[in-house]
């Protein structure tokens, strides 16, 4: 995939395309790299989905929006948005991330599309940055539910399960990777009937809630 296409896909055209190459360089590859666009990127994003969620919903308290927001912009959900995007085509990795497959980590690939929403800022200013990030968001906020989204993944599977009378899942870490200050966790969620879903995350937790978002997901497209 092309930086022109990247372009089109977040339908943003950059002035000085140099800012884009930045946010997709990995600190491995070298200088400049996209760490302190990384910085300024969360900042940006937060900004903007707190906004949307405070215009969304003018019934929530302070705390349940934080709550939501801290789910929308998590490094599983900027994963999925990276995923879509198909951002670790273009990605600028050095050897050694390259060879370990770097450019699929959740870790790397979420910092990458924070320092995107980043270079979208400096180029075209925080008006340009919010159209980019509400279109990314458009489908997750519209379909949010603030009665099942404060619950989080873990307690909602939880809960569909014992009210149908099933056996709770059972979590098992599968593997752990990276080094000891990046580590990636990778967990399989089991529930009786045989399904299997597996998360990753930067710890164990995290990850164990990506599998159980999973498996949440199959139970309903099963149910409806």
């Amino acid at each position: 995939m092309s930086l022109e296409t990247l372009q089109a896909r977040i339908d943003y055209r950059f002035k000085d395309v140099a800012r884009l190459r930045q946010a997709l360089t990995h600190r491995s590859f070298g200088q400049p790299n996209n760490e302190r666009l990384e910085f300024l990127g969360d900042s940006v994003v937060n900004h903007v989905v707190a906004l949307a969620l405070f215009s969304r919903f003018p019934e929530l308290r302070e705390g349940d929006l934080s709550r939501l927001r801290a789910q929308l912009v998590c490094q599983d959900a900027l994963h999925g948005l990276a995923v879509e995007l198909q951002l670790g085509a273009v990605l600028r990795l050095g050897e050694g991330e390259l060879k370990s497959r770097g450019a699929e980590r959740p870790s790397i690939l979420s910092d990458a599309l924070e320092a995107v929403f980043a270079a979208v800022y400096l180029d075209g200013g925080f008006d340009a940055a919010k159209a980019v990030i509400d279109r990314l968001f458009a489908d997750h906020l519209t379909h949010l539910d603030p009665k099942s989204s404060l619950k989080d993944p873990k307690t909602r599977l939880q809960e569909w399960l014992q009210a149908r009378r099933r056996q709770l899942p059972k979590y098992r870490l599968v593997e752990t990777r990276g080094e000891a200050h990046a580590q990636e966790f990778e967990v399989e969620c089991t529930i009786d009937g045989g399904m299997q879903t597996r998360g990753t995350g930067s710890s164990r937790r995290a990850a164990e809630q990506q599998a159980a978002s999973a498996a949440m997901e199959k139970l309903e497209q099963h149910a409806g």
